[in-house]
């Protein structure tokens, strides 16, 4: 009995989060635990500059201010999930309202990047130059 309430209160607070989605961002903990349960694409919205500054590990880079998100958006597989992220949060909800409009039925806002990394997600950097 225990483990089915445990289990429905992981369900509901699931189903919660979905429905928040446009104002609140997941916080990386959040974002860490509906990830174990539903797989999905990490998209770094931010500007091909900032993505090369740092990002998640395995995230693909769509820039949303580039001028060609709409289009990118045609390529995406909306059966699939998909977890958006850029420097705060901003970004990654105006893209989420984009993906929701164009039909994508399983997207989450995971907030700014910053926290992301302090939260300890995996990360890849650029590689320090030698000195010279």
């Amino acid at each position: 009995m225990k483990a089915f309430l445990i289990a429905l209160a992981l369900g509901c607070t699931q189903a919660v989060f979905a429905q928040d989605l446009p104002s609140k961002p997941l916080t990386p903990t959040q974002y860490q635990e509906v990830a174990k349960t539903q797989k999905g694409i990490l998209v770094d919205v931010r500007t091909p500059e900032e993505f090369a500054q740092g990002h998640l590990k395995k995230a693909r880079n769509l820039d949303y201010r580039g001028g060609v998100f709409a289009q990118q958006l045609e390529s995406l597989d909306k059966s699939k999930t998909y977890y958006l992220y850029c420097a705060s949060g901003n970004r990654s909800g105006k893209a989420l309202q984009l993906m929701k409009e164009a039909g994508f039925e399983h997207v989450y806002n995971i907030g700014g990047f910053t926290a992301l990394q302090a939260a300890g997600l995996p990360t890849k950097t650029p590689k320090a130059q030698p000195k010279q």
